[in-house]
């Protein structure tokens, strides 16, 4: 194990939530160390969707998943959060006096005074398409995420999906795509209605091409793609053209270690309260698409509330004796010291 670690919260998982949840106990003088089983910040956001535009956050009538996590990552600075990233939190120890003890895969010990689950759906995978051989094209024609756009400019590209994904990236990638074909296995599609109705417009007037079926079988050689083997309903097989591949058939998320750690679980999810989101032990709390309450919405700016509402709860947890003044960033010269915009 290495050396001893002292803070005053832990966060688990360095998604938006988590960066946020830094800020707002930041304003509360609270330390922050974050583990993360990604090699960066930034979560689903910047691991399935960089440059992926979202549209509900407050104040951005649009920004991608890469811009609002060097948003928050900017926002966070004037705290010094310190990151253990490529590791996965395997243990959680209570300590004789309240605390907790996190360690990691990676022999990290982390001694804090609260934890914060913020781990999204718990650790994600993409779910692989049943094709024989599919893995040696991954990584270098098979792709499950977007890093960059750039890299599929001039491609004859496959998108194979029909929930928001499929037809997000369809839309996105066919300006820069050498040639389009979006493949599902029916004509009805699980993406919103407006996505669904750009398509077949694009569809229609000659910019890309739709055709329904699965994949059965990839041609190539090297791990380059030259086309895929298509079967469609009635079992005939006919071959697709692309050198690029975009499978989207969803994630496979799986909460990991966590689910033994005593905490009740709600379907693989972690019920909190909606006053202070802790957990069913005291000093444990969740906040993000991890946890579940009555009326729960995973999203974001959800996310972001209750990371408000923990950081108020953290505080006295962490400082019982501590006198809290609940103060607003605009007026507060404390807090604007704190950010070091006075």
């Amino acid at each position: 194990m290495s050396e001893r670690i002292e803070t005053d919260a832990v966060i688990i998982g360095a998604g938006p939530v988590g960066l946020f949840a830094v800020f707002e106990l930041g304003l509360l003088d609270l330390s922050c160390h974050l583990v993360d089983i990604l090699d960066r910040p930034g979560g689903q956001c910047t691991e399935l969707y960089p440059e992926k535009p979202i549209y509900d956050i407050p104040g951005y009538p649009v920004i991608s998943g890469q811009e609002l996590v060097d948003k928050l990552m900017e926002q966070i600075r004037p705290f010094n959060p310190t990151f253990h990233l490529g590791q996965m939190v395997e243990t959680l120890e209570h300590r004789a006096d309240g605390g907790f003890v996190v360690g990691t895969d990676a022999g990290t010990a982390i001694h804090a005074k609260v934890v914060v689950i913020a781990a999204g759906g718990g650790s994600f995978q993409p779910k692989r398409p049943p094709v024989p051989g599919i893995e040696a094209y991954e990584g270098k024609s098979v792709f499950y995420s977007v890093r960059r756009m750039e890299d599929f400019r001039g491609h004859d590209l496959l998108i194979v999906g029909g929930g928001d994904s499929a037809l997000d990236w369809t839309l996105n990638l066919q300006p820069l795509a050498k040639h389009l074909t979006l493949l599902h296995r029916r004509d009805a599609f699980r993406a919103a209605p407006d996505s669904v109705n750009k398509m077949r417009a694009l569809v229609e007037a000659g910019n890309m091409e739709l055709r329904f079926g699965q994949v059965v079988a990839l041609k190539g050689s090297g791990g380059m793609l030259s086309a895929a083997v298509v079967r469609d309903d009635k079992g005939n097989e006919a071959e697709v053209a692309c050198t690029r591949m975009l499978p989207f058939f969803g994630l496979t998320m799986k909460l990991g270690p966590v689910a033994n750690w005593g905490l009740n679980l709600h379907e693989n999810l972690i019920p909190v309260d909606t006053e202070k989101f802790e957990t069913s032990h005291r000093g444990i709390f969740a906040i993000g698409d991890i946890n579940h309450y009555p009326g729960k919405l995973k999203l974001i700016l959800s996310g972001f509330h209750e990371a408000a509402l923990m950081a108020q709860a953290a505080v006295h947890i962490a400082y019982p004796e501590r006198k809290v003044v609940f103060q607003y960033t605009t007026s507060s010269t404390s807090l604007q010291k704190k950010l070091g915009v006075v």
